[in-house]
């Protein structure tokens, strides 16, 4: 029996569209139920569970008469409009038979980035599950724009699991464990644990299935383990039909062991949810100054400024070279910095106003890359 799996008292579970619906689109109420049956019991064990959940965009397909998963984004989000409810509506109904009530949390990258969002994106899970809800937790497709999406949901799944801190992540895929190449070959071996980066070596990762509903594939799935398992969290990668022991702490599947003690939670996230909006150029005595002294980024240290970006946003702090060195959520508009460049905050007190005696990218709000 796996330990990390049995001891393990807040379970975030990730499961894709190709386990919840047809490859023509439309849920599956029977995989549903089965879900909802498997997290119940860990429910009714005194765990607190979070559901990830993928399907929205493959929902919506079979009503819209869509018949394969569209490629532009206008599309994609009509498809999430409609198949979002009528996947909240199932879960709801599937969990009702246990007693258990659920709430939809829909998220997009703003919402864990930016303080105020990210903690209010905690105190929701947070209450959701001391209130003895299941929340379900899908990114906010009918809003969310190319440039600031995540991606896909098996990194929304780690990042949902640093969020919360849970003890346990499980991705539920079509595909039983990760393997040293194709499944189908005869060659090809089972991984069933993952200590760190030279357990991975010369393995190949495949892309989405056949069945073109998902975005994922098993490429997405390690880099979501990487993700976790960096923040401290072991994670179990499994096929949706083994849920059961795999939650029971059988040896099924490939569990991907911790590799290190959690990180600021928030700055863990600053460092893996985001897409930088800008660049910020640092002068050599700058970069030592946030490198390897951690201080804050004042103007005095910046050479040029690239990007269209507004105050709160995230932008990346690179070397001479154009390297970056950190990520940061800056507190100037772009078009406010070039004419602060190289002067000290005291100088531009003066000149200026007191509002301009700050940093440009606060240590709190700065990770190293």
């Amino acid at each position: 029996m796996r330990e990390a799996v049995t001891s393990a008292r807040r379970v975030v579970v990730k499961i894709g569209s190709s386990s919840l619906t047809t490859a023509t689109g439309g849920l599956d109420t029977a995989r549903v139920d089965a879900l909802a049956d498997v997290l119940a019991g860990l429910c009714a064990d005194g765990r607190e569970v979070v559901l990830v959940s993928s399907g929205a965009i493959a929902a919506g397909l079979s009503p819209l008469a869509i018949p394969r998963r569209p490629r532009d984004l206008a599309t994609q989000q009509a498809a999430a409009s409609v198949g979002q409810g009528l996947l909240i509506g199932r879960y709801a109904a599937s969990f009702d038979r246990h007693g258990l009530i659920v709430g939809q949390v829909l998220l997009t990258v703003d919402d864990v980035t930016r303080r105020a969002h990210y903690r209010n994106a905690y105190r929701t899970l947070r209450k959701l599950l001391d209130m003895r809800a299941v929340p379900i937790v899908n990114e906010n497709d009918t809003v969310a724009t190319e440039e600031i999406r995540f991606g896909d949901n098996d990194r929304l799944a780690a990042l949902v699991a640093a969020l919360v801190h849970a003890d346990l992540l499980v991705l539920l895929s079509d595909v039983d464990a990760l393997y040293t190449g194709d499944p189908a070959r005869p060659d090809t071996r089972k991984i069933t644990d993952v200590r760190g980066e030279a357990d991975l070596a010369g393995i190949t990762l495949g892309r989405a299935g056949k069945a073109g509903v998902g975005t994922g594939g098993m490429v997405t799935k390690v880099e979501a383990a990487r993700i976790a398992t960096g923040f401290g969290i072991p994670v179990v990668l499994t096929a949706a039909p083994l849920a059961p022991a795999a939650l029971a702490g059988e040896e099924v599947g490939t569990l991907f062991h911790p590799v290190r003690q959690r990180p600021t939670a928030r700055l863990f996230w600053l460092a893996h949810a985001t897409s930088p909006r800008g660049r910020l150029h640092l002068d050599p005595g700058a970069v030592q100054a946030v490198v390897a002294r951690r201080k804050s980024l004042l103007p005095a240290g910046i050479t040029a400024v690239d990007g269209a970006f507004t105050a709160g946003d995230p932008v990346d702090l690179v070397d001479s070279s154009g390297a970056p060195v950190a990520r940061g959520l800056v507190n100037y508009d772009a078009v406010e910095l070039p004419s602060l460049l190289g002067r000290s905050t005291v100088e531009l007190a003066a000149a200026l106003g007191p509002g301009y005696e700050r940093e440009v990218v606060h240590r709190d709000d700065l990770v190293l890359l």
